[in-house]
């Protein structure tokens, strides 16, 4: 906990943010209401289906179906949304939207409560942190022309979680889950409001020893605890001027066994859930603490400011094993798990159990902290008595740092045991500092008239990007050896949506928009751009439900990032990949069978999405292989394919969650995937239910893979990695 809070004092004098207020005009009453929200980016499945570009809202409801505490799981639901699993828990997801480089969620704007939430988002924006996605009460993913409002990353979308709420009245929750592998869930929330003054206190925990057998035994499962309050303070409901002060305070920790390390083609078909010898001392311990202070006031009827000033703090040790040296020069993972014949002493060396040499095995310490803090605020102006026009105009200062202070400890094996030969010292690895300084601004103006919606918006972002490396020799930092880079990007990222409804039931929305991700702090490499279309038409005809869109993504310049977690070097160095086009189609379908029933709901979705991407240029990189032109981008499925159906009663309901994944490559290629670098399609099943015992007590029941398919995920960072088996857990909940 060193200097977490450090920064308290500045943010509590700072009181700045973000806000929203939106007009929402019901499409059966031609009712209009003002909804204001200081945490949301649109807030309701209602506004998602009257945006001018595509959007999607997982509501609470939507999420307490499973309670999934993997956030792979519940945004596969969403059309557009490719996913690489990598631990089968979701605890460092890979997300892409509409094409984007998965690997940990690097080209998403990501965002809890509407800020910015990955460790570093301009310097090192790998998404190492993930918000628990147990502790949100909705998920907000924003994809076309109207997201130019959120940035840095502007061409596939932005995600944001929203938290637990204030309530209104007295409530409290507490629900608590065992399952196999020895899997635990416990969450408790309490809140309340008065006049003036409301609050609400969270705590999470889950756990798990892990689906996997290390060889030698031991657990490969996680621990993580989630601490969080919030405390608001208003201005009575008849001031002349309305204000709103909220303090969010949230801490995690947690400590996951968790490695680089899969299996080779053959051990995979043996047993997909075996990890090897040579992956006993990997873990990976995280700590972050999060505080917002959110100020709102309405100076006049039709005018709304929200202010926000936000401080996070991400440290991380990922200590895993990074090379085998047998006498051959140091051998990476990949190659090993590639090719295990060409390097079969290596091989041996992590998965045979036989003793070893002395300073065989090279267990790096990948320790860094992360800072991202700053000021935002947005004003939403309304004009006309119908509120049929709103103007919004944002701000956003913006730092944030990535520090490594890494090592590398040598190991051999004796006794089929693990044991540290030669231990390394802190600094000696990489050793440098990344940041950055950002200004942003955005002005969005949505005008109606008739039932034309037209949003022009544009936004500006101003980057400073620095790298300052000491270097292996100097773990003290005196600067002997330092070697410094910069980068400085300015951009004006304009866009265009529009919505046209025909009447109640058929609308027609699409849009134009540029994309945009910073490039790191190498001068040589060019920002990523892009030229973003979408068409898409909504519809409600007797009861059915849907939204199809078709979208196109013209790349200028792909940026590619040098990730281990993508099978590279580890530097985290962005290089100019090129141009790139990545198309496609989203289609979501709902009907409700027993909609006219009072009691009984038999609902059915159906999501689909087709992804066609296409390098334009060639060159080589370690992450996408020797690319030529025309060859596919890696990691992107061509086809996904999601079901949900269920059943309720007021006293009870069933939910099925049914989900196609099409094969991905693994590497840069056209035509027919090779076996050795594909990853195949797979078909998994879950269920959940729910008894309510009354009003304030629920029993509950979850399987996972009810199928119990066994199947790969990918194979990066080092070899096969398998999904998550068959696994089943009960629960109470208890609410007042």
């Amino acid at each position: 906990m060193k200097n977490r809070f450090s920064l308290l004092f500045l943010v509590l004098a700072s009181l700045c943010g973000t806000a929203q207020q939106t007009t929402q005009q019901d499409s059966i009453n031609n009712l209009r209401t003002i909804k204001l929200r200081s945490n949301s980016l649109f807030g309701s499945k209602f506004e998602a289906q009257n945006r001018t570009g595509s959007s999607y809202f997982l509501s609470s409801e939507d999420l307490a179906k499973f309670q999934y505490t993997d956030v792979n799981r519940a945004l596969l639901t969403v059309p557009g949304v490719n996913i690489t699993e990598e631990d089968g828990f979701g605890l460092r997801p890979n997300i892409s939207l509409r094409g984007t480089q998965a690997e940990r969620s690097a080209k998403i704007t990501l965002m809890e409560d509407g800020v910015l939430i990955a460790p570093a988002p301009y310097s090192a924006p790998a998404a190492y942190y993930f918000p628990n996605v147990a502790r949100m009460e909705a998920i907000e993913v924003l994809k076309g022309s109207s997201q130019v409002q959120y940035g840095p990353f502007t061409t596939g979308g932005a995600i944001n979680f929203v938290s637990s709420t204030i309530p209104n009245e007295l409530k409290g929750y507490a629900r608590m889950n065992i399952g196999n592998y020895n899997s635990k869930q416990t969450q408790l929330k309490v809140g309340d409001s008065g006049e003036q003054l409301g609050y609400v206190v969270e705590y999470l925990n889950f756990n798990s020893d892990g689906f996997k057998s290390l060889d030698g035994g031991g657990n490969t499962g996680f621990d993580r605890n989630d601490y969080s309050a919030k405390i608001r303070y208003s201005t009575k409901a008849d001031a002349d001027v309305f204000q709103s002060i909220t303090l969010k305070l949230q801490y995690s920790e947690g400590l996951d066994n968790e490695t680089y390390l899969g299996l080779t083609q053959s051990d995979f078909e043996t047993d997909p859930y075996r990890r090897y010898l040579g992956s006993a001392a990997d873990n990976i311990t995280t700590e972050h603490d999060q505080i917002q202070l959110t100020h709102l006031i309405q100076p006049a009827k039709n005018l709304f400011i929200t202010t926000t000033a936000y401080s996070n703090n991400f440290a991380r040790n990922w200590y895993k094993l990074d090379y085998v040296n047998t006498g051959n020069g140091n051998v990476g993972l990949a190659s090993i798990l590639r090719d295990p014949v060409s390097n079969q002493s290596e091989y041996l060396a992590i998965s045979s159990g036989a003793d070893t040499a002395e300073d065989v095995l090279g267990v790096k310490a990948n320790n860094r902290n992360y800072y991202g803090r700053g000021i935002q605020s947005k004003a939403n102006i309304f004009f006309g008595t119908t509120t049929s026009s709103e103007l919004e105009v944002g701000l956003r200062y913006h730092k944030d740092q990535e520090d490594r202070f890494q090592y590398v400890d040598l190991y051999g094996v004796e006794n089929n045991q693990l044991i540290i030969t030669s231990p390394g010292t802190p600094g000696t690895d990489a050793n440098r500092i990344s940041e950055a300084t950002a200004i942003a601004a955005h002005a969005l103006y949505k005008f109606k008239t008739g039932n034309l919606t037209l949003t022009p918006g544009l936004r500006y972002e101003s980057i400073e990007l620095t790298r300052d490396d000491y270097g292996s020799a100097d773990p003290e930092r005196t600067g002997i050896n330092l070697s410094s880079r910069e980068n400085t990007i300015d951009v004006f990222i304009p866009g265009i949506g529009a919505n046209y409804r025909f009447n109640n039931s058929i609308s027609l929305f699409g849009g134009v928009h540029k994309g945009f991700s910073p490039p790191g702090s190498a001068p040589d490499v060019d920002q990523e751009e892009s030229v973003n279309y979408e068409l898409g038409s909504r519809f409600n005809i007797a009861g059915i439900r849907g939204e199809s869109t078709l979208f196109f993504n013209d790349y200028s310049n792909l940026l590619g990032s040098d990730l281990a977690a993508a099978g590279g070097g580890g530097t985290t160095d962005q290089f100019n990949a090129g141009a790139a086009n990545v198309a496609g189609l989203e289609f979501a379908l709902t009907y409700d069978f027993l909609e006219m029933s009072d009691n009984w709901s038999l609902p059915i979705s159906v999501n689909y999405t087709f992804t066609d991407t296409e390098f334009r240029n060639a060159f080589d990189s370690d992450v996408y292989g020797e690319v030529e032109i025309g060859d596919e981008i890696p990691y992107i499925a061509k086809n996904q394919f999601n079901v949900l159906a269920g059943v309720s009663h007021d006293t009870f309901d069933i939910n099925l969650n049914a989900r196609f994944v099409g094969a991905m490559r693994t590497v840069a290629g056209q035509g027919t995937i090779p076996a050795t670098e594909k990853v195949d399609s797979n078909f998994v099943l879950d269920l959940s239910g729910r008894y309510h015992v009354n009003s304030h007590l629920s029993l509950t029941a979850n399987i996972i893979n009810a199928l119990d398919n066994e199947y790969a995920v990918s194979r990066q960072p080092a070899g096969l990695r398998p999904g998550h088996p068959f696994g089943i857990n009960a629960g109470i909940i208890a609410q007042f």
